[in-house]
Parts: C-alpha cells; sequence; structure tokens
C-alpha cells in the first residue's frame, strides 16, 4: 500500500514541482529539473541526514522516468488545471502521509531514536516542496498556507505512538494515513494555519 501511495505522491509532486517551473516561464528541461527536486527532494535530504544510502532516486532510476513523465504530462494538461485543483490537492496529501510514515521508517530501520523517526517524517513529507520553492526564489508555502508540516509531524508521531502500543504496523499505517489525509483535507476547506507572525518596521 505504501508503494502505491508514494508512486501516487511523487507523481502529484512532480506535476506540482512542472506548474511552478510553468509559472517562471521555464524550458523543458528546467521543467523536468523542478519536477523531480520537488518529487525526490524530501527523501533525499533525509537520507542524507541520516546516511542512508542509496538515494531512492538512485536505488530506483525508473522513478525518474516517472516524474519526467509526470512533468511532461503537466505541461499538457496545464490548461486544465483549475478543473483538476482539488484532485491534485487530495493526490498531494496522500503523497505527503506516504512521505511522512516511509520516512519514519527509515529512520526506525536505521534504529534511530522516536524523535529521529519523527523528524526524518516530517523532512521527507515537506523538505521537497521547500526546495522547489527556493528554487523558484519564493518563500516555501508549506511555512504561510493551510496546515502542512504540522500534519506531517503530527502523523510521523501518531505512527510512531500507535508502533509503540504494539499495533500491528499494517493497522498502524493506515490509520496514519487516513488520519493525516483527512486533517489536511479539512485544513484546506476551512484555512486552518498556525498563528502568524508579522513584524512591520517602523519608517524612520
Amino acid at each position: 500500500m505504501l508503494i502505491t501511495l508514494y508512486l501516487i505522491g511523487i507523481t502529484a509532486e512532480a506535476m506540482t514541482g512542472a506548474l511552478a517551473a510553468g509559472r517562471l516561464k521555464m524550458d523543458l528541461f528546467g521543467v523536468v529539473m523542478i519536477a523531480s527536486v520537488t518529487a525526490f527532494g524530501g527523501g533525499s535530504v533525509r537520507d542524507i541526514l541520516l546516511g542512508h544510502y542509496p538515494l531512492t532516486w538512485i536505488a530506483h532510476p525508473e522513478y525518474l522516468l516517472l516524474t519526467t513523465l509526470a512533468a511532461l504530462v503537466a505541461t499538457w494538461i496545464a490548461p486544465y488545471m483549475s478543473r483538476l485543483r482539488n484532485l491534485f490537492l487530495a493526490l498531494d496529501a496522500l503523497g505527503l502521509m506516504a512521505f511522512t510514515v516511509i520516512g519514519a521508517q527509515v529512520a526506525l530501520g536505521m534504529e534511530l531514536g522516536a524523535p529521529v523517526a519523527a523528524l526524518a517524517g516530517l523532512i521527507t513529507g515537506m523538505f521537497g516542496g521547500v526546495i522547489r520553492d527556493l528554487l523558484c526564489n519564493r518563500v516555501p508555502l508549506v511555512f504561510q498556507k493551510e496546515l502542512y508540516a504540522v500534519v506531517s509531524l503530527g502523523a510521523a508521531v501518531l505512527y510512531l505512538a500507535l508502533l509503540h502500543w504494539l499495533v500491528p504496523e499494517w493497522l498502524a499505517v493506515l490509520v496514519t494515513v487516513v488520519s493525516g489525509f483527512s486533517v489536511r483535507l479539512l485544513a484546506i476547506r476551512f484555512g486552518w494555519h498556525l498563528p502568524r507572525f508579522e513584524y512591520n518596521v517602523p519608517d524612520a
């Protein structure tokens, strides 16, 4: 199940990356690069920090073909994206949950503690979007809009707590994905976000 969700996630992330590149009128090489960085950035940052090798896209180069195709498809269907917005938000939420759980699993597989596993899940879930936005010269959206990083961190903590309570792993994954997915969609629907800090420098 997680592999299926992961493939859905990297496909959706690649397409959002391609659209971000399109807003800046990048050429097709730039579109594919931004798409791939968005899809694999979080997992790559996690693996480098944890010393977990080979990186996913190196171990499975066929995933690069998938993200490339997703990026190209995004350029073709871009005129219709406004109609598909809700679908992509749902796919992105599913991908976020898959990335989060997989990140936590990688850390646990390396016999690292629960705090590191929770952070590994968070990094996997959000850093692809962070890198995408930095390359596109804008403040990362995950720090501005509806609850995103907090949902990822909360899902990672929930997953680890369920494992600690000896819940079967398949059930822990299912509960985590359904719970995190639901909270993310509710955050989008009702515009939930953390309190924002605004500092205006007074005129001299």
